[in-house]
């Protein structure tokens, strides 16, 4: 089982760390790291012409954080790592926390405007095949 967050909401609920250890439950933390509250930047991006406010957030080293509790920790910040690095959590016996350090700019998709229907969603655009 995984638990994808972002920075931001898993500060929100980082003292379930110490349920995980306790209970030993085989639930995996999977942190997008983008050093701001994210979606509320993404918005502040799209229908707020770049206007931010309030959204760039300190960090403490989230995988500090889970080895205190006794859960192995990794940090991501190389697309090259990633498999190798996820491997090793599903090898875990119990759990684990890998955080995902992501561009500033990064978004999420698909979202729906406030006030939209589903249809009317954003959605990412296509990427240019490889060459």
């Amino acid at each position: 089982m995984w638990v994808v967050a972002g920075d931001g909401g898993f500060q929100m609920t980082i003292a379930e760390l110490a349920t995980l250890a306790q209970e030993k439950l085989k639930i995996n933390i999977a942190i997008i790291n983008n050093g701001y509250l994210g979606m509320v930047r993404q918005w502040q991006e799209f229908f707020y012409d770049a206007r931010y406010a309030a959204t760039p957030m300190f960090s403490p080293e989230f995988t500090k954080i889970a080895n205190a509790y006794g859960i192995p920790g990794y940090l991501v910040d190389n697309r090259a790592d990633v498999m190798n690095v996820l491997a090793k959590v599903r090898a875990s016996p119990g759990p684990a926390l890998i955080e995902f350090r992501v561009k500033m700019e990064d978004a999420v998709y698909p979202m729906v405007p406030a006030g939209a229907n589903l249809n009317d969603m954003i959605k990412r655009e296509k990427m240019a095949q490889p060459l």
